[in-house]
């Protein structure tokens, strides 16, 4: 057995009265791949903080090298040699990739920066990943996954001994995935100790060599990855069986009414003629290539972008929707992907964030609190938004009660079409269950929902139709039965949705479908 670099032993983590840990036992060692797993809110983000030195333990010792330490700061962690790549970007959005990756340890060339040596070696950190951004681009230009393959390539630069990785892949394509796993296992054949967290009970399965699972701030299971299978890492997590996540799909009638038809919809550099229908109590999933324009397209519609259309027919009536408050009045509402940056403020509490859409309702002048703090307590036990406070910072929250809490957000507008848009992404596997029955009861009470997804298995086992959009138009749409993985890649390679082939067969079988 290889030997333990960093450790924690006995460790616990209070927040003023409220302990979020609970007697932590962890060793990572030299040359191994330690999977941290559980449920959001279960302290895993917490554990890996304490390990890099972002936070202290209320009890309990680290220990690197078998010798107790006392990381005052990130800096101390780093200069022991162990990095974090961080789950929420940690990136200068106005600074440059290279001025990111060298940013408090730059290059000098007797008193000036030696900029010509930091573009080479950011551009051969970048090679590694296989990024193929501009060094001198901005940040802030880049899009989700090309600012996690910089993360990647910047904590490649630091020659760690421990590295620490939370949800690294979660807005990776299965490409980009498999490139970061190609990297990981070199770094674990040169002795790099590392820890990392994932959602996807596939990829731990996958790459880890030890497996250590928490539950409610305390370790529930720790052994070695050969000893425990995806059912019971998922069934581990929960303290529930999850064996069938996704609800019953009842047949939608033929003849249920159209709630939604567009003609003509266009997008201008992302989206061109898109034409669909929704019927009540549907779910229509839409999924498609990276760059397809879903996302864009359904933005169009909801007034978020500048959109046009031949004709939107929204419960029978022809509507013009030029702002995202006449979709919103129109009984049409889009939860989006990125509620981090886009659908919740972070420095807010609950309270504030949940009514802030429709604040229209809790007064006009002055704001009634005490009618909020009752929406919030409802919010809180339909949705079951778990919270140490109801004064929590929504920041501070896991990244599964924080989806929940931007959904009830959405619903507190009283949508009848709600536009979904990667509504599990970064979540467990427990919190997705929830969501998955919230949304099929919906479409039970005669609400439509477009879902936009990443995930094959939720265009599958959720979705009564299937668009697939291909460079910006519609490929094809696929109907009940019709709905196979096979048919899903086919289309969304320029091909016939035939079952010749399977999706195994097909080059996109190695990147992620949007």
């Amino acid at each position: 057995m290889s030997l333990p670099v960093l450790a924690l032993q006995g460790v616990s983590k209070r927040f003023g009265p409220i302990e979020v840990l609970h007697s932590i036992d962890l060793t990572l060692r030299s040359g191994e791949v330690h999977a941290l797993i559980g449920e959001n809110g279960a302290g895993k983000s917490t554990t890996m903080k304490i390990l890099a030195g972002y936070q202290p333990a209320s009890e309990g010792e680290i220990l690197l090298d078998d010798k107790v330490v006392s990381f005052g700061s990130l800096h101390d962690g780093e200069e022991a040699g162990i990095v974090m790549i961080h789950q929420e970007f940690n990136l200068a959005e106005q600074l440059s990739v290279e001025q990111n990756i060298f940013l408090g340890r730059e290059l000098k060339k007797g008193w000036l920066l030696d900029k010509s040596e930091m573009r080479r070696r950011t551009r051969a950190y970048l090679d590694r990943v296989e990024c193929t951004v501009d060094p001198d681009a901005l940040v802030s230009s880049l899009s989700n996954s090309d600012k996690q393959m910089v993360e990647i390539a910047k904590a490649l630069s630091r020659d760690a001994r421990v590295l620490i990785m939370d949800e690294p892949t979660a807005v990776l394509t299965n490409r980009e995935t498999g490139v970061l796993f190609d990297q990981v296992r070199a770094l674990r054949a040169s002795g790099t100790a590392i820890l990392f967290t994932s959602h996807k009970l596939d990829e731990v399965a996958e790459v880890s060599d030890q497996v250590t699972v928490m539950r409610d701030g305390a370790v529930v299971h720790s052994g070695p990855a050969s000893q425990i299978d995806e059912d019971r890492m998922a069934t581990t997590m929960v303290g529930r069986d999850v064996s069938d996540l996704y609800p019953a799909k009842p047949r939608v009638s033929n003849d249920a009414e159209t709630v939604l038809a567009v003609e003509g919809l266009t997008v201008p550099g992302f989206a061109q003629d898109l034409s669909f229908e929704l019927r009540q109590g549907e779910i229509l999933g839409i999924g498609g290539l990276i760059g397809a324009g879903r996302t864009e397209a359904m933005e169009g519609l909801c007034g978020l972008r500048t959109a046009s259309a031949a004709s939107v027919r929204l419960f029978g009536e022809q509507v013009q929707m030029k702002t995202p408050g006449d979709a919103q009045r129109r009984g049409l509402c889009y939860l989006t992907e990125d509620r981090k940056l886009r659908g919740l403020v972070l420095d807010w509490g609950m309270r504030e964030n949940l009514t802030l859409q429709t604040l229209f309702r809790f007064g006009s002048f002055l704001i009634d609190g005490r009618a909020e703090e009752a929406a919030l307590t409802q919010a809180i036990k339909e949705f079951d938004i778990r919270a140490g406070s109801r004064a929590v910072r929504v920041g501070n929250l896991s990244g599964g009660n924080q989806q929940k809490l931007l959904l009830a957000k959405v619903m507190l507008s009283e949508p009848r079409i709600l536009i979904v848009d990667e509504p599990t992404r970064g979540i467990d596997i427990g919190t997705k269950q929830q969501i998955y029955v919230f949304l099929r009861q919906l479409a039970a009470q005669g609400h439509a929902i477009i879902m936009i997804t990443s995930e094959m298995p939720e265009l599958i086992g959720l979705a009564d139709r299937v668009m697939v959009m291909r460079l910006g138009q519609i490929a094809g749409t696929l109907d009940e039965q019709a709905i196979t993985e096979d048919s899903i890649v086919r289309l969304s390679m320029g091909l016939e949705a035939t079952s010749s082939n399977t999706a195994a067969d097909s080059p996109l079988a190695q990147d992620r479908l949007l």
